[in-house]
């Protein structure tokens, strides 16, 4: 499956499912990253970390780490 690490820029992905669990999965969720919802990739670090993205009308970077706990369609 494809994780929002994945996903290239300029591309709009919807959450399919998180991954993870416990305090990490609440951190992710928190920040408004939940089943269904669009996530439109902005920008990308250098190194690929972090990950810039538009989630509800808001940006909001992530960590590769975090990323690939977020499968996407």
């Amino acid at each position: 499956m494809k994780t929002l690490r994945d996903a290239k820029i300029g591309e709009t992905v919807k959450v399919l499912k998180l991954d993870g669990e416990g305090a990490v999965k609440r951190r992710i969720m928190d920040m408004g990253i939940t089943k269904g919802v669009d996530v439109f990739v902005r920008k990308v670090a250098p190194l690929g970390d972090p990950i810039e993205v538009t989630v509800r009308n808001y940006e909001l970077s992530i960590r590769k780490a975090d990323a690939q706990m977020i499968l996407v369609d």
